[in-house]
């Protein structure tokens, strides 16, 4: 039996999560990502502005608003979510896509992230920051005596054991590929 377009699954659609709609050609970025995600057989969902782009006129309260609703509800809507999780001012990834992370993972869907700086995360702050080992070995900022985390991970553990990490946003998309698009149409099933 031939199968028809209404037969055939729709797409597994992604959330395109990460701080790159900060940057001056989040344009260009996110229009990479969804070329990507066409050619893997994936709709990459961009994350929502608000309105802002149409002009939203509201207050800058309503439109924080509409922002984190739309893309609360884009992430209902995404089969799965690639997080750029590179440093964000700072040495840690933007908090706002560590909660979309966070809150894709509590949904049961899968999230692969990329853009993680090479080491770990103790050898990254160890060379960003003054640190020494305590008596007992724990590695410690020297001005505020906080523990670094070490544990050998590339990020906080709770990153690392929510996320696949991958190198490239292209390493991400591939690998939910892999994960979430159906055998491809065969008009002779």
């Amino acid at each position: 039996m031939l199968q028809t377009a209404s037969d055939r699954p729709a797409p597994p659609r992604i959330y395109l999560a990460g701080p790159d709609v900060f940057r001056p050609d989040s344009a260009q970025v996110f229009a990479h990502l969804k070329a990507c995600c066409t050619r893997l057989g994936l709709v990459g969902l961009e994350p929502s502005d608000g309105g802002h782009a149409a002009g939203f006129q509201g207050s800058d309260a309503a439109l924080a608003r509409r922002i984190y609703e739309g893309n609360i509800a884009l992430i209902h809507e995404a089969d799965g979510v690639v997080a750029n999780l590179m440093d964000f001012r700072g040495l840690e990834p933007d908090s706002g896509t560590v909660f979309e992370l966070g809150y894709a993972v509590a949904l049961g869907k899968p999230v692969v992230a990329y853009g993680v700086p090479a080491g770990t995360y103790a050898e990254r702050i160890g060379a960003a920051t003054a640190c020494a080992r305590d008596p007992a070995g724990v590695l410690r900022e020297v001005a505020s005596g906080t523990m670094v985390e070490g544990l050998g991970q590339r990020l906080n553990l709770m990153l690392t054991h929510s996320a696949e990490i991958v190198e490239t946003a292209e390493a991400a998309l591939q690998r939910l590929a892999e994960r979430l698009v159906r055998a491809p149409y065969n008009p002779t099933a």
